[in-house]
């Protein structure tokens, strides 16, 4: 596959069942026409949801530099994080504060980003992947 220049769209999305519990993060990257250059899921092992959309915001700016983006437009479900990254609430948790840390060093790369929130239902490709991830865990 080609380098993909310019912007590319990533809905991220983590989820635990349990809080903590067995955890999976997704990645869907996708260029400025809507068409997606690739989804990428996996189980992270035990973790909080917090910590799992904070690993996936983590997965999703890797695969983007990957393919070659120069901008990127990161977009979640959990307005929590999304608010975080951008600055407007601080980052109380520990955990949290490491994982925030490496997020905003991660988007330094990168000529511009954005980070936006929008409801479960239009995240809703990078949500079954966070499932298919973890019906597929051992045990």
């Amino acid at each position: 596959m080609a380098a993909a220049k310019g912007t590319l769209r990533v809905n991220v999305d983590g989820g635990a069942r349990g809080n903590p519990g067995p955890a999976a993060v997704a990645a869907v990257v996708q260029d400025g026409s809507g068409e997606v250059l690739e989804e990428r899921s996996e189980a992270i092992g035990t973790a909080t949801n917090n910590v799992a959309e904070y690993r996936a915001l983590l997965l999703g700016i890797e695969r983007a530099r990957a393919l070659g983006a120069s901008e990127i437009e990161l977009v979640g479900d959990s307005e929590l994080i999304v608010r975080q990254v951008r600055g407007e609430y601080r980052v109380k948790d520990a955990a949290l504060r490491d994982l925030h840390a490496r997020i905003r060093q991660a988007l330094d790369g990168f000529e511009r980003w954005s980070i936006r929130h929008v409801p479960r239902e239009e995240n809703a490709r990078a949500d079954r992947l966070v499932n298919e991830a973890l019906d597929a865990r051992p045990g």
